[in-house]
């Protein structure tokens, strides 16, 4: 039965950061510590490593923490928590400096200085960037930094299942209890396929998006939601699940999954919007034309394809120097040639795809959930930074930042943490394989087609009620295969995704306003007015927990 004396689960930006800040603290002390990383495929095939453009700091001379603070604030819709915005903005420079002492590359100029560049919504060039493959750069980095330390374990192709709490101790746990605690969680080990018991003094959330609960998403195929789930069903509370970004701009290739990103870089560098004919079309949208916030430039897209029937719009390039382009974008431009596009005389089809969930599991200034001793950084959390809709690079920025605080709240209750002794293993007596994988690949189906024709980019009341009342019964029928089947990796992700996918709704379903990333057509006349949601944490749960656990 493993034991740590600290459980993260991911290994993206945020839990790698968290992971070498806790073994570089306790190793200045000489005190031996021990900390596990798990991740369900292999350690850098996370979110982070898909991250084209960069990460957004206050860095030149003619910028302020005023200026991205106001960006961040304006692409929000002023739903954000300033006293977030100001806390990451401004410790964004200590941060990233840490990143680059790591030995994170960033691009410089001939000069020496760093290339900043500017992304739409940004007033100013901030984004530190590594040629179009900045966060894949800051993950190979980061696991340098972390298999220096003995004290870090990194175990690979081993799934989270459920989260452990009194819960697990026969105790009745509801949502409004203030003294809920987290042991660590139950892990399915892929190799031997037994769930074993991973017992920690703190457990720390790090599991990225949400993105495959749709059709078309940019997320890699791990990003199914699991911590956002694992948390709920553990009575954790999660807020503004209902603002979903759609990425403007994903490579237009049906069946592709994840879809390859054209990165808000290539517009913030000059590439322009079109129809196939070459007019633009922004002009009508908004001032800032292509360098509008994404969620305007999403919905503008989807509104040119509805209104001239097509699959998608192009973004134009040809006219930019090719070889400045090849310089800063030499994936993107690989990609397109690879699949018939040259860039230099050929305009690249792009559509919209889920891209980034600004909600999650809600936490404090410092990354604590509602229950004790777990902490959620990243996309799986809501810390209120994002507000509405994510300005473009604040993620990575935000998962350093708030990865840095949460090590800070965990060394200072360190040594508060008490675990059971009398957790129970996980029973699955009584479960069997399911004959036939079909049913889980046909529900991931109707899910997706649930999600991306009725709770997208733009809404209605009708779709919505009629997405509740179809997963409302795939809820049912997946429930039912959950509880007579042995765990597997693509059937607890189905029933996160569900859970997921349920918040989503509820939460839409309650807004009565427009907003950031939520759009309701039935809604258009009460854009920016008072809102009657109901707040996220008395939407109660529909879901049950595991009977495994005796």
């Amino acid at each position: 039965m493993p034991q740590f004396d600290f459980l993260i689960i991911g290994s993206g930006i945020a839990g790698l950061s968290y992971a070498a800040k806790l073994a570089r603290h306790f190793d200045e002390l000489k005190q031996e510590i021990s900390i596990a990383v798990i991740t369900k495929v292999q350690a850098d095939e996370t979110n982070t490593k898909y991250a084209q453009g960069g990460i957004a700091v206050v860095w030149a001379e003619s910028d302020s923490f005023e200026k991205h603070i106001q960006d961040t604030m304006d692409a929000g819709d002023e739903v954000n928590k300033r006293n977030i915005v100001e806390i990451v903005v401004r410790e964004a420079p200590q941060r990233i400096q840490e990143l680059i002492d790591y030995g994170t590359r960033f691009d410089k100029e001939k000069g020496g200085e760093y290339d900043l560049a500017k992304e739409g919504g940004h007033s100013d060039h901030r984004i530190l960037h590594f040629k179009d493959i900045t966060g894949a750069e800051i993950e190979r980095a980061l696991l340098e930094e972390v298999n220096r330390h003995k004290s870090i374990q990194v175990f690979t192709h081993y799934y989270a299942v459920e989260l452990i709490t009194q819960h697990h101790l026969g105790e009745t746990v509801y949502r409004y209890r203030e003294d809920i605690q987290c042991y660590g969680a139950y892990v399915l080990n892929r190799q031997t396929g037994e769930v074993e018991k991973f017992l920690a003094k703190t457990t720390m959330l790090a599991t990225g998006g949400i993105g495959n609960i749709y059709q078309s998403t940019t997320n890699p195929t791990i990003a199914t939601g699991d911590g956002i789930a694992m948390a709920y069903r553990a009575k954790g509370v999660c807020d503004n699940m209902e603002f979903i970004q759609f990425h403007p701009t994903s490579f237009y290739q049906p069946g592709q999954k994840p879809s390859f990103l054209i990165s808000e870089a290539v517009r913030g560098f000059g590439g322009i919007l079109k129809r196939a004919d070459g007019s633009t079309f922004m002009e009508i949208y908004d001032d800032r034309l292509s360098l509008a916030p994404r969620d305007i430039v999403a919905r503008a897209i989807d509104s040119e394809m509805k209104k001239n029937g097509v699959d998608h719009v192009y973004l134009d390039v040809r006219h930019l120097d090719y070889d400045k382009f090849l310089e800063h974008f030499p994936n993107i431009t690989e990609y397109c040639l690879k699949s018939g596009i040259d860039v230099r005389k050929d305009m690249i089809p792009v559509v919209p795809a889920q891209h980034y969930m600004c909600g999650g599991i809600k936490v404090n200034e410092w990354g604590k959930t509602n229950i004790n001793f777990l902490y959620a950084v990243g996309e799986c959390s809501c810390t209120g930074l994002h507000g509405s809709n994510r300005l473009a690079s604040n993620s990575l920025l935000e998962a350093v930042v708030f990865g840095h605080r949460a090590y800070e709240s965990t060394v200072e209750s360190f040594n508060k943490a008490i675990t059971p002794s009398n957790i129970p293993e996980w029973d699955d007596s009584g479960t069997t394989h399911p004959e036939e994988q079909v049913l889980v690949t046909e529900m991931t189906r109707e899910l997706n087609s649930i999600m991306s024709n009725y709770v997208g980019i733009v809404r209605t009341d009708r779709r919505m009620k009629r997405a509740y009342d179809r997963l409302e019964l795939l809820h049912e029928e997946h429930e039912q295969l959950y509880r007579e089947s042995k765990v597997s990796v693509a059937i607890c992700e189905l029933r996160n995704m569900i859970s997921v996918s349920y918040l989503i709704i509820k939460m839409a379903m309650a807004r009565r306003e427009n907003i950031g990333l939520h759009y309701n057509s039935d809604h258009v006349n009460s854009e920016h007015a008072h809102s009657d949601r109901v707040h996220s944490d008395r939407v109660q749960s529909d879901q049950i927990h595991s009977t495994r656990i005796h």
